[in-house]
């Protein structure tokens, strides 16, 4: 008895998993708290990200996933177990077959590592697909006509940019430059202008909240408590929009800087129809306020944001499980 197909942005993030017949059933951080002396699993997902700085000396929690590929297999291998058991254990889908996406330039090391893990958790057969074109079909894009559909997947460790004609990727981009990296930039502005050291979770905080990246994005400010480096003690700081903004044009010159690669090894006939029909911007980073304006001014083509950006990549897999065939796919073995 073969279970159902399951599929999964196995994000730097957040794990999605999409179960065929059912959709989204699971979109957690892929974060793992265990006891550092027995490697006991203590927590995953939700439950471990509020572990994040804030454990005893004897609880570590760890992020297994950096820049869009497994850095810690074991704990990878950990959290997909917990995870694929958490919807319905791996008895109840008895081998199901899985289709997990990576980004475009990973290596064939790192899509080893990733098939292994996928297997390990109970995969009858595994199938790698590229993030941008989870992310493309997700979000509504027929990539199966003979025409240009471009796409901007802004996820926690990497940035995919591709043009996608016929089912399969023309021209494509992927850097390791993305909502993680915001975050730290942040963090570093904030320390060389004010001398505060602040955390990972109030990092991201302050760009959810009050971040923009166009000039004539949202003008807010927010009370930011971190440490003081000069005096060791907790200290509070008022930031203001223009300061993130200013903060984060490092990170958001490279991922303009590869939007233009990509457009200019286009061939002019699909170029013609991403301008017609714009740019697409998904993932978690795609919410960040007036990236999508920005990237239009730069670019001088029309960028639109998908609906439910962030789940775009998972919804794409469900999409694509139900066409295996059509898909073009690189199968196990």
């Amino acid at each position: 008895m073969f279970g159902k197909d399951i599929g999964i942005d196995l994000g730097t993030a957040n794990v999605s998993i999409y179960v065929k017949g059912k959709g989204i059933v699971l979109d957690e951080p892929s974060v793992v708290a265990i006891e550092s002396d027995t490697k006991r699993l203590r927590a995953v997902g939700e439950e471990a990200r509020r572990m994040v700085g804030r454990t005893p000396g004897n609880i570590v929690a760890i992020r297994p996933l950096q820049d869009g590929v497994i850095a810690d297999f074991e704990m990878t291998d950990l959290m997909l177990k917990a995870f694929i058991d958490r919807v319905g254990g791996r008895s109840w889908y008895s081998r199901p077959r899985i289709l997990i996406c990576a980004p475009t330039n990973i290596t064939s090391v790192e899509q080893k590592a990733i098939r292994e893990a996928a297997e390990r958790s109970g995969a009858r057969e595994v199938f790698l697909e590229e993030e941008p074109k989870a992310a493309a079909i997700g979000a509504g894009m027929d990539i199966f006509q003979p025409s240009g559909n471009m796409v901007i997947d802004i996820g926690g460790g990497t940035t995919d940019v591709a043009v996608l004609s016929m089912g399969d990727i023309v021209t494509a981009s992927s850097l390791k430059v993305a909502g993680d990296k915001f975050d730290e930039a942040i963090i570093r502005y904030i320390k060389n202008k004010y001398k505060l050291i602040i955390g990972e979770r109030t990092g991201e905080d302050i760009k959810i909240r009050i971040g923009t990246v166009h000039r004539n994005g949202r003008r807010e400010e927010m009370d930011v408590r971190g440490r003081d480096m000069v005096t060791g003690l907790p200290q509070t700081v008022t930031i203001h929009s223009e300061e993130v903004r200013e903060a984060l044009w490092e990170p958001i010159s490279s991922i303009i800087a590869a939007a233009k690669s990509v457009l200019e090894r286009t061939p002019p006939e699909l170029a013609a129809d991403i301008i017609d029909r714009g740019i697409i911007l998904t993932g978690g980073g795609a919410l960040l306020d007036g990236l999508d304006d920005l990237l239009s001014d730069e670019l001088g083509v029309p960028v639109l944001i998908a609906e439910d950006p962030i789940h775009c990549v998972v919804k794409g897999t469900g999409i694509m499980l139900d066409n295996l065939d059509r898909v073009t796919r690189r199968k196990s073995g």
